[in-house]
């Protein structure tokens, strides 16, 4: 494993499986689309959308849909969801739960001078917001038993179905190293190694010396090909790690798993 300094994925990090299909955007689409579909702050994310997909607010709702059940990763499609997640974040519907260990964790390491980073599939502006609005205490709970916690890049990993209720929140944006945010629009597809080698370029991190968290093994492979260290995180939800590649890769359940002294 890597000591110096770390790149984090949001969608990896804050978030399990459940998350990526962005329940609480889906959820609140409708009703924005109703209500605000000729509105001049909805106007810009509406726009960005293919011709044919936004001549009416079911067309546009419809595409969303399918984009959301393919899991596509496209820019205006992760625009709107920001917008949707901002205005649920301002009403206090909607917060960013995490796993029990990844707080304490990220603390641990931003404290001994540790770099963090999040690289997502999500916008930047996405990022931040979920690192703004962080779930504390019993509201961050998942299935009764425990936080969530991977994104972003952030998810995280793993935010619960409910991430959608109310929730005290704590901002956590502090953690991040200044300018350490990365998406597909300013690093490049996550499962191309040239992305990971302009993430650790801008930052002037050396590749040897960086640790990406990931829970996708093709982003695994393409950071390893940048010369990358990467870990692998197994966490509830994810999809499952066949043997051949708990073979060859290093993984993990828990941050606390991760040592960062570790040579």
């Amino acid at each position: 494993m890597c000591s110096s300094t770390s790149v984090r994925s949001l969608e990896d990090l804050p978030s399990d499986a459940r998350i990526h299909e962005f329940p609480y955007a889906l959820h609140a689409l409708p009703a924005v689309l109703a209500t605000q579909w000729t509105s001049p702050t909805f106007i810009p994310y509406r726009q960005v959308f293919p011709l044919s997909h936004r001549t009416s607010p079911s067309a546009l709702q419809s595409h969303v849909e399918e984009l959301t059940q393919r899991d596509v990763k496209i820019a205006y499609l992760k625009d709107l969801q920001g917008f949707l997640w901002e205005e649920g974040f301002a009403k206090g519907e909607f917060a960013t739960p995490l796993f029990p260990d990844v707080v304490p964790r990220l603390r641990e390491w931003r404290g001994g001078g540790v770099g963090l980073g999040v690289y997502s599939s999500g916008s930047v502006f996405a990022q931040k917001l979920l690192f703004r609005h962080v779930s504390v205490g019993e509201a961050a709970r998942v299935d009764g038993k425990g936080g969530a916690g991977g994104a972003v890049d952030g998810q995280v990993p793993g935010a619960s179905a409910e991430a959608h209720l109310p929730a005290e929140t704590e901002d956590l944006r502090y953690l991040m190293t200044v300018g350490g945010w990365f998406d597909t629009t300013n690093a490049g597809l996550k499962t191309e190694a040239s992305s990971y080698g302009k993430i650790v370029e801008t930052l002037g991190w050396q590749p040897a010396g960086t640790l990406f968290l990931t829970d996708n093994v093709r982003e695994y492979d393409a950071a390893a090909s940048a010369g990358l260290c990467v870990i692998l995180l197994d966490r509830p939800g994810n999809a499952p790690v066949s043997a051949a590649d708990r073979a060859r890769m290093d993984v993990v359940q828990s941050f606390y798993d991760i040592d960062l002294a570790e040579k």
